[in-house]
């Protein structure tokens, strides 16, 4: 793809109806689900890109038979029954923390000895939160350069009942991976959380995911997990478009005035993300809820002052569309941001003060000052929500141009498509 793309700003409001691909989320949970369940499973609405290209090639690699219509976004698990057929992988993922994350926990079920590396800001992000979780669950597992970070090595022997302990501070991921092997464990298993949850409802949407394939868990209290042995059955599961994504499309609504339509989103959403348009709501824009679409309508934008800590990954979507409004917006408790593709939060306040922004980058989140701005070229960090947010703040100033476009495969590969098919009628 080219080294740069120039946003077209529009002329009229961005008016229009669009469906994102599938999750991302609910994508790689499902495959880990479908890979541990007993029998078959049909997948459909799945993802095709980099993230989950990686996953599904890991567990072909891991020995389970996996088949995907990429056209159709279909794919066919047979499942291992909670085992790991291979005796050893090798496996590259990227910097896929989902896949990484979720096959050290998956790998530790199987009889053998398995690596996972990724790129090299994969080898910056830490793992070991998880790696001292599997540890007091008996598991034999490192950081193989001894940083706290990939690459990771597991001596796996299977996994027992027993009772541990995850911090929650920095992903949810980490319990998300725990949780979800647990079921496939020797005996029942108690995960306790310690420390701050973030990102919370991605933790809601592994509990749901793996309740849809029959894993018996519960919540006695809140932070305080325990799953019953007899692992999962396979199923046929429809998967959502990914409510991150939407919410580019709905900030595109939100700064140019216009009336964008989701398709396949509700308030019903197993994901978080979805939570983005409450914020637009409370910036001044209209929201309307279908049993299945949601559309924003913009109005005059105000600022706001919002913990995004529940849905963080649309707070650098927020900080373009920040700009827009009549007052400063303060984003706040998001500072495990600053451990994702990159540094999300130092990288917003970099590329919106390039633009001739005011922005203030505090310890846990930033604040954006809304003023005149001028053409600037938006580096992406290899950071797909950098290059995906900053193109619509391009939609209504000119002379932004996207550094490294093609970061965006790591999750919407056909973005910039469907974002110019959205805007055609407003240019």
């Amino acid at each position: 793809m080219a080294e740069f793309r120039t946003i077209s700003p529009v002329s009229r409001p961005v008016c229009g109806v669009i469906r994102p691909p599938g999750s991302k989320s609910l994508t790689n949970r499902a495959l880990v689900l479908a890979a541990l369940a007993e029998g078959e499973s049909r997948l459909t609405g799945v993802l095709d890109s980099d993230d989950t290209r990686v996953m599904i090639e890991s567990l072909r690699r891991l020995g389970l038979g996996v088949n995907q219509d990429i056209d159709g976004c279909r794919v066919e698990i047979k499942g291992g029954g909670g085992r790991i057929p291979a005796d050893e992988g090798d496996l590259e993922l990227q910097n896929s923390g989902t896949s990484i994350r979720f096959l050290t926990a998956l790998c530790c079920l199987g009889q053998g000895v398995y690596r996972l590396d990724g790129n090299a800001r994969m080898r910056e992000r830490p793992i070991q939160p998880l790696i001292d979780a599997l540890e007091s669950w008996q598991v034999d597992v490192r950081s193989e350069h001894g940083t706290g970070c990939p690459p990771v090595l597991v001596r796996a022997n299977g996994l027992r009942g027993a009772t541990i302990q995850v911090s929650g501070e920095i992903s949810s991921q980490y319990l998300s991976a725990l949780l979800m092997v647990a079921p496939c464990a020797d005996g029942n298993v108690s995960i306790e959380v310690q420390g701050e949850l973030v990102s919370r409802p991605y933790v809601d949407m592994t509990l749901a995911v793996m309740r849809s394939f029959g894993g018996r868990i519960e919540e006695a209290e809140t932070g305080r997990f325990r799953t019953e042995g007899g692992g999962y059955r396979g199923t046929d599961y429809k998967i959502e478009p990914d409510a991150s994504a939407a919410s580019y499309f709905f900030a595109a609504a939100a700064v140019t005035g216009g009336e964008v339509t989701v398709q396949g989103l509700s308030n019903v959403s197993l994901q978080g993300d979805i939570g983005f348009v409450d914020v637009l709501e409370n910036m001044g824009c209209t929201v309307d809820w279908g049993e299945d679409a949601v559309t924003v309508r913009g109005g005059e934008l105000r600022g706001v002052d919002v913990d995004m800590n529940a849905i963080s990954d649309t707070a650098q979507t927020l900080a373009c569309v920040a700009p827009f409004a009549n007052g400063p917006t303060h984003i706040r408790n998001v500072e495990h941001m600053r451990a994702k593709e990159t540094d999300r939060v130092s990288a917003l306040v970099t590329e919106l003060r390039k633009l001739g922004l005011d922005a203030r980058e505090r310890a846990d989140g930033l604040t954006i000052v809304p003023g005149e701005m001028h053409a600037a070229d938006i580096a992406t960090y290899d950071d797909h929500r950098m290059a995906m947010s900053f193109a619509i703040l391009g939609l209504r100033q000119p002379g932004v141009r996207i550094l490294d476009p093609g970061c965006t495969a790591k999750t919407y590969p056909n973005y910039f498509a469907d974002l110019d098919r959205l805007c055609v009628g407003a240019r």
